[in-house]
């Protein structure tokens, strides 16, 4: 079986060049809410705990993960997402602003701005509280997230849509969003993070960044073994039509379609695995600079697959600096690329 070797350093040397990149991103933003305290008692209403509230806090989730990393990375991303008209939004717009994330509304009345609220008590959580709106948005509003859009594309060499399933992304609006970037004068590349029963409307994209199971569920295959991953993922070739396929494996590694019929394996340079949360986003933000540099897929995916490997050493969503990906390069060993197919 081939294997293929990058050196440490010339991957090393890469990384200066993703600061300043700008990428378009485009998809569902929301709050993650933090209310942190003690449950020293029962309530006497009801045999549930009672939280005494200590601490709150609030960070961008979703999209707004995803354009943090990219941000961390040196990067320059513009974030166009739709949100609600009330405090909510409000209060992601300060947050945005803090991470000093340019970004658009469009602000839609009456609908909610998704919000995402843990209650935890010690290291225990306690109790999840969604508010969000998962109807697709009205033909109105889809026009004005393209009005912005438009007026932007030819300002881009990339475009990523992250998908979390909260009403923005649609077979029309995947379909504009291929027919304007063919169109446009740098007919940027599109990336997909996917949301499962969303994968038929992801076709002729550039790159879809499923994990294990979204790949498993995308082919209705299963994943357990090398020629398992190899067949979902030309499945999804021949039911879509994109032209590369990036299946991140968690432990396993990555999988890298480079075509239906051109597949290399990228192993793990996690060292320490604490949580997983986020590890998606920050692949393809690490991905989508890469090749904003002009970096080629494999240079591009396996920066993306240090950075990951940086990120799930940590607790919650985190995002990696460029020291920090440049200090996971300098000490571990190069990866041995295998060739699946």
């Amino acid at each position: 079986m081939t294997e293929t070797h990058i050196a440490s350093h010339a991957l090393a040397a890469l990384i200066p060049g993703l600061s300043g990149k700008r990428v378009l991103l485009v998809g569902d933003v929301m709050v993650d809410e933090y209310l942190t305290g003690d449950a020293e008692r029962i309530s006497p209403e009801a045999p549930v705990p009672v939280v005494r509230v200590e601490g709150e806090r609030h960070v961008l989730g979703g999209a707004g993960n995803v354009a943090r990393n990219l941000c961390s990375l040196g990067g320059d991303p513009f974030l166009v997402c739709i949100t609600g008209t009330g405090s909510g939004a409000d209060l992601l717009e300060r947050l945005l602003d803090a991470e000093g994330i340019r970004h658009a509304f469009v602000r839609i009345e009456g609908r909610k701005t998704t919000r995402k609220t843990r209650i935890i008590a010690g290291r225990q959580q306690m109790l999840r509280i969604d508010r969000e709106d998962v109807a697709p948005i009205a033909p109105s509003s889809l026009d004005a997230v393209f009005g912005v859009i438009t007026d932007c594309i030819n300002d881009y060499d990339v475009v990523i849509v992250s998908d979390y399933g909260k009403g923005l992304v649609s077979q029309s609006f995947m379909e504009r969003l291929t027919v304007l970037c063919q169109n446009s004068s740098s007919r940027p590349k599109i990336l997909v993070d996917p949301k499962t029963p969303n994968f038929k409307w992801y076709t002729n994209v550039f790159m879809l960044t499923p994990n294990a199971k979204e790949t498993s569920e995308g082919a209705n295959l299963p994943v357990g073994t090398e020629e398992e991953i190899v067949a979902a993922g030309q499945a999804i070739f021949d039911s879509l039509g994109c032209e590369r396929l990036l299946t991140t494996l968690g432990p396993r590694g990555m999988a890298l379609f480079e075509g239906r019929d051109t597949v290399l394996h990228i192993p793990t340079m996690a060292q320490e695995v604490f949580d997983v949360t986020g590890a998606g986003d920050t692949v393809i933000a690490t991905a989508a600079l890469g090749l904003a540099a002009g970096y080629s897929l494999l240079e591009a995916c396996m920066l993306a697959n240090y950075a990951a490997g940086v990120v799930v050493a940590h607790v919650g969503a985190a995002t990696v600096s460029p020291q920090a990906l440049a200090e996971a390069i300098e000490h571990a060993e190069a990866p041995a690329i295998r060739r699946w197919r």
